[in-house]
């Protein structure tokens, strides 16, 4: 299990899919139903990859950013992963590994910040689309929050389509209490919350 300062390194992402991109535009769906089934390691990496996984020497990434600045930071919080217990990790792209943060199914207390949808404590697992604006903002000024915006959606979507192609289910909830997602998950104080995407089973 992992514990305290522990790293979990992910599978290799795939770069072969066995379904076209037209048909994974075709079927996705917002789906909140899930079934209690967990998630294995390799696609957890992959669904992370896709998100935010380094595809350059140079650091650029499957989603793209203004000025390269990566300010986003995604988090993942688990209900049972293969060998992993309960517990809430970061996503390091440049090792494309797991950071434990905190032990824990923070679930519930999720779904209550996200204004009492229940159904999000069903899913297997939550990812967190957080954001540095600053990272953004010191060399764009106002407008580059428009730009963190509007990477966290390309981000997202690359998820969505990722967990198409895997056959889970997911759907973007933007709905939410800012405050009480950062609470739950300790956010470092220069990261806002955006976007929480619940990961399952059909």
């Amino acid at each position: 299990m992992a514990q305290q300062s522990e790293t979990i390194a992910l599978p290799k992402p795939s770069l072969t899919g066995s379904t076209s991109l037209e048909a994974l535009l075709a079927k996705r769906r917002c789906i909140r139903e899930y079934s209690v089934t967990t998630l294995k390691l390799a696609e957890i990496g992959q669904l992370l990859w896709a998100a935010q996984g380094i595809t350059h020497p140079q650091g650029y990434r499957t989603a793209p950013s203004a000025g390269a600045l990566y300010p986003l930071q995604l988090y993942l919080v688990v209900r049972a992963l293969e060998d992993l217990a309960p517990a809430v990790y970061g996503y390091d792209p440049d090792r494309h590994r797991l950071v434990w943060m905190q032990e824990g199914d923070r679930r519930n207390l999720l779904a209550s910040a996200a204004l009492g949808q229940e159904w999000l404590a069903n899913a297997a697992a939550i990812v967190v689309f957080a954001a540095d604006y600053k990272r953004t903002t010191h060399k764009y000024g106002e407008r580059g929050k428009r730009y963190v915006h509007m990477e966290a959606g390309h981000a997202a979507e690359n998820l969505f389509l990722q967990a198409n192609a895997l056959d889970l289910t997911t759907v973007i909830v933007g709905a939410f209490d800012e405050e009480e997602v950062a609470n739950v998950l300790d956010l470092p104080t220069q990261e806002q919350p955006l976007i929480l995407m619940p990961i399952g089973r059909k």
